[in-house]
C-alpha cells in the first residue's frame, strides 16, 4: 500500500495535512511539520484498527512526503505491533 501525505497552508496560518488515500484523514498543526506528523500517527491508527476489525491484511506500506522527497516506509511487522490492543 502507498499513501502520501499532502500539506497546503490555509488562509488562517494553519497547516492542514491530509492523507488522500484514507478519507478523513486530515489534522492541522502549527507548523508544515507538526501537521503532517499528527496525519501520519492518524493514518497509522486508521491502519491498525482496520487491522484489529480484519478490514485488512497485514502488508508493507509506504508513507511519502512528495514535496520533500522523504519516503517512511514501514513494514507490515510495525503495523502488527500497532494492531495489539493495550493490555493494562
Amino acid at each position: 500500500m502507498n499513501f502520501t501525505i499532502e500539506a497546503e497552508l490555509e488562509e488562517d496560518g494553519r497547516w492542514l495535512a491530509e492523507v488522500p488515500q484514507l478519507p478523513g484523514v486530515l489534522a492541522y498543526g502549527v507548523t508544515r511539520d507538526e501537521a503532517m506528523s499528527r496525519a501520519q500517527v492518524l493514518a497509522l491508527r486508521v491502519i491498525a484498527e482496520r487491522l484489529e476489525h480484519g478490514e485488512a491484511s497485514p502488508q508493507s506500506i509506504n508513507i511519502s512526503v512528495p514535496a520533500s522527497g522523504i519516503s517512511a516506509p514501514i513494514s507490515s511487522g510495525f503495523m502488527g505491533i500497532m494492531a495489539c490492543p493495550h493490555r493494562g
